[in-house]
């Protein structure tokens, strides 16, 4: 685990799979990002990655998520990301990462591990559903 970075992987009551990340995925925290969605999309018939609490994702921290995306059509697992930050959606959409959808709003019961006080509502993040289809 980086001091940067946070990762929860939690199965949800429908056997699914829930994957929080929060704070910043970059070239030092992308390869434990790759290796918890990698191992979850491996499991799960479905994984649901909250990324209410991500501030920045590098070139690096892409990678990683176009891995997963990789694995997961791989598997026949569905990916989605949820509160995706408008400047990582817009690379999403640049590069045309295939095998991942995007919503705008983390699933219900989501626990972001960013806690209430500190999280603000990012004016930049997008409320866009299945950008990539």
């Amino acid at each position: 685990m980086y001091d940067a970075i946070g990762i929860e992987v939690r199965p949800t009551a429908s056997g699914d799979c829930r994957v929080t990340v929060a704070g910043e995925l970059d070239v030092c925290s992308a390869p434990a990002v790759r290796t918890a969605l990698r191992d979850a999309v491996s499991r799960h018939d479905r994984v649901e990655v909250d990324c209410a609490g991500l501030r920045f994702c590098d070139c690096a921290g892409l990678s990683a998520l176009q891995s997963a995306a990789h694995a997961a059509r791989t598997a026949g697992t569905e990916l989605r990301l949820y509160a995706v930050p408008q400047a990582l959606a817009r690379l999403l959409r640049h590069f045309r990462i295939e095998g991942v959808s995007v919503a705008g709003q983390p699933p219900p019961g989501a626990r972001p591990d960013v806690p209430p006080s500190r999280r603000t509502r990012d004016p930049t993040a997008t409320p866009a559903t299945a950008l990539l289809r």
